[in-house]
């Protein structure tokens, strides 16, 4: 099940839009059959995809044309959202991430008139998992081990190779044709 997450539009065709993440795959674009749709000339059809996972909603640009960007930083791969960071599409679509879950048993201050006001306590960060998608840092992580399976085939070719060339020489200098090859031809 999806997080409680939304994206409100802080600038662009709709200001104060909320669209609340619902779902382990949400598409954005200009196109209606997107699960989020904006209606801009700034957006593509297919424009970016969240994608729910480890409790967290990653976010990727799949080739859109104006980019998307996270914090100021256009995406080149996979990010994952933080509550606060900042989205836009292209120049003009600017959209914040936000939690939607508060805890309905948090304690609310009072003023002695009796009128009650909620404090609004931020609910403490999530704990920080990998997504599932995450790459390793390095290529191949320390103790794992590679197939030698090519390593071995390659050198055993290369044995291959050399005894065949290392045979045929001996055969030439020899002058041993007629013995291994009668039927080449032009022997007695």
């Amino acid at each position: 099940m999806a997080g409680k997450f939304q994206l409100v539009m802080r600038s662009g065709p709709t200001v104060g839009a909320i669209y609340l993440l619902e779902g382990e795959s949400i598409s954005v674009g200009r196109d209606a059959s997107n699960t989020i749709q904006i209606n801009d000339a700034e957006m593509s059809r297919r424009h970016a995809r969240l994608q729910f996972q480890g409790g967290k909603y990653v976010i990727e640009d799949v080739g859109s044309t104006n980019g998307t960007h996270v914090n100021g930083q256009r995406l080149s791969a996979p990010h994952v959202l933080k509550t606060g960071d900042v989205v836009s599409f292209g120049e003009g679509i600017v959209l914040g991430f936000e939690s939607t879950d508060f805890d309905p048993a948090a304690t609310l201050a009072t003023p002695r008139s009796g009128q009650a006001r909620p404090v609004a306590v931020p609910p403490p960060p999530p704990p920080a998992q990998a997504y599932a998608g995450q790459m390793p840092a390095s290529p191949m992580p320390m103790g794992r081990k590679s197939n030698p399976l090519p390593i071995v085939i390659g050198v055993g070719a290369l044995l291959f190779i050399c005894a065949c060339v290392v045979f045929f020489w001996w055969v030439d200098s020899a002058n041993m044709w007629c013995t291994f090859f009668p039927f080449l031809g032009g022997c007695p």
